[in-house]
């Protein structure tokens, strides 16, 4: 039943001991007095800074200014704490840190326990030991006019934390802006050829020189330690037609080195056919000198021995010529008794050919079927002819 229902509660007191709604009373209870609750807060600070506390009610204004002034005392103790938690710090074997004193600098402050004093100083504490990154992608013209899109990483690192903090604002959007003109101003220079194969490696480092250059000449305190360029590709609008340029300078490419293969074939083969035709020159050259030098000489000593023994000479020129002419021809010669009735003979494969202009000349035919001539040497060749000369 609820203490405030008719005949509940006979004393019709509430839940908090008070009867009839009334304060007071030997017996009764009330809720509790916050100034008596402070009061006894002050006596226990009081107590603690060594103040004994005083009875009667004329303690009650010097008790509450002692209390305020407690207050303040532990005030100024908590924030001398928050103080010191926020002025010592720790700087790792990786960090570094800078202090800045009435915004100027201080010092740079190594690993280890360390204090400065705020509001007066400021902090700036980095690690310049660990290597951070920066991803770029971006559609590019290259030498010949080409738009590609080149994706490359920036991997750099705090070498001067000094110069971090104060020269540059915000060293690394100068960063991502340097990086930005480098890119631009290397793959401008490259064909587009290049920068889709093998050059790469050879613009990375060109555009980490550009880079650093950037970066030391803005004092970023920033250092460059590798660049690194992904495969570039064209744009997704123009995919199409660029493998389509592609394909046909990869044929272009074919074709000039068919042509260079068979100019390396035929060009060699040229040289040597020329070569082998001065030689050939050259040794005829030298065998027609040698032929006529022969000649001479041997005509020089046929007349030295013409001179000792003519006779004889003449006759050994003689037949030694009929044996040259008479060697290289197909017809026989017969001579007859006394230097007459000499006959020539024709081969008779001539005949059997059928050549009737051969046969229409011959006047005679042998015995045997052969047409026959009758011819007779000059005297001056006949050496019968000669002796008999001589003789007489």
């Amino acid at each position: 039943m609820a203490w405030n229902e008719p005949g509940g509660n006979s004393n019709n007191q509430d839940p908090w001991g008070s009867g009839g709604g009334r304060r007071g009373g030997g017996d009764q209870k009330g809720p509790p007095d916050l100034d008596e609750a402070f009061r006894k807060l002050q006596d226990s600070l009081n107590g603690m800074f060594g103040k004994k506390k005083r009875g009667g009610g004329s303690s009650g204004g010097s008790g509450g200014r002692r209390g305020g002034f407690a207050l303040v005392w532990v005030g100024l103790v908590l924030l001398l704490a928050v103080w010191l938690f926020n002025a010592i710090y720790i700087v790792d074997e990786q960090e570094q840190a800078v202090v800045l004193r009435f915004g100027k600098y201080h010092e740079t402050v190594g690993p280890g326990l360390n204090i400065y004093f705020p509001p007066f100083d400021r902090k700036f504490q980095a690690n310049v030991t660990r290597e951070r990154s920066y991803s770029k992608q971006g559609q590019m013209l290259t030498e010949d006019e080409n738009i590609i899109e080149v994706p490359l990483t920036v991997q750099y690192k705090i070498s001067d934390l000094q110069a971090f903090v104060l020269n540059v604002e915000d060293p690394e959007a100068s960063l991502q802006h340097a990086t930005d003109s480098a890119v631009r101003h290397v793959v401008g220079s490259t064909a587009m050829d290049q920068v889709l194969t093998e050059g790469r490696e050879a613009m990375a480092g060109e555009v980490k020189e550009r880079l650093q250059r950037f970066l030391d000449n803005y004092g970023t305190g920033i250092i460059v330690t590798q660049v690194n360029l992904q495969s570039a590709a064209a744009p997704r609008e123009v995919q199409e037609a660029f493998d389509d340029v592609i394909r046909a300078r990869e044929d272009e490419q074919r074709e000039k080195n068919q042509a260079e293969s068979y100019a390396n074939g035929v060009i060699p083969e040229a040289r040597g056919q020329a070569q082998r035709m001065l030689e050939e020159a050259s040794g005829y050259r030298d065998a027609v000198i040698s032929r006529a030098q022969g000649e001479a000489d041997r005509f020089s000593k046929l007349v030295a021995e013409y001179r000792k023994a003519p006779d004889v000479t003449r006759e050994r020129l003689y037949l030694e010529t009929m044996q040259e002419v008479m060697g290289n021809t197909s017809k026989v010669l017969v001579t007859g008794e006394n230097g007459q009735n000499n006959l020539l003979y024709l081969p008779l494969d001539k005949m059997i050919n059928g050549r009737g202009a051969a046969s229409d000349r011959t006047p005679a035919a042998s015995p045997s079927g052969a047409s026959t001539q009758t011819t007779r040497l000059p005297p001056e060749l006949d050496p019968r002819e000669v002796r008999t000369r001589e003789a007489r």
